[in-house]
């Protein structure tokens, strides 16, 4: 059958490898995260907390590419669990400035060699592919 709507054909579309590449990562790093208690995002949020300690939810949600919606739960849940402390900045307190706790950061060590477990499960990427790749999504992400 003749295809009327070739702009509707899912092996036409940008969006779909990179929705299955998401998903695929994220199965990736589960195994490694779920004996943690982690989600894949609360672990992109620790990661930022451990290089930054502080920072408010609009710069967190600005580098992490997600929306109050999303990260206000996910910080609530990280503030009852005693890994981060959640509270009203002293110059603005319209803005909420999250800090991780002695807790959120012993919890660094738990996860040091995730990212090398991750590198080492394979990618059928070459270094030089990978670096091009990362280039193209920040760029894609920057848009």
């Amino acid at each position: 059958m003749a295809q009327e709507y070739e702009q509707l054909l899912l092996k036409n579309q940008l969006c779909f490898p990179m929705y299955a590449c998401g998903r695929k990562i994220v199965a990736a790093y589960t195994p490694y995260l779920k004996p943690l208690g982690l989600t894949y995002t609360q672990y992109v949020v620790f990661m930022v907390l451990w290089e930054k300690e502080s920072v408010n939810v609009g710069q967190l949600g600005a580098i992490l590419h997600l929306d109050a919606g999303t990260l206000t739960p996910l910080l609530k849940h990280l503030e009852k669990e005693g890994y981060i402390t959640r509270a009203r900045s002293k110059e603005d307190e319209r803005v909420t400035v999250v800090c991780i706790t002695e807790k959120g950061n012993a919890l660094k060590e738990a996860c040091k060699d995730i990212p090398r477990k991750i590198a080492a499960s394979g990618s059928s990427l070459s270094e030089k592919d990978a670096k091009e790749l990362y280039r193209l999504l920040y760029k894609y992400l920057e848009e």
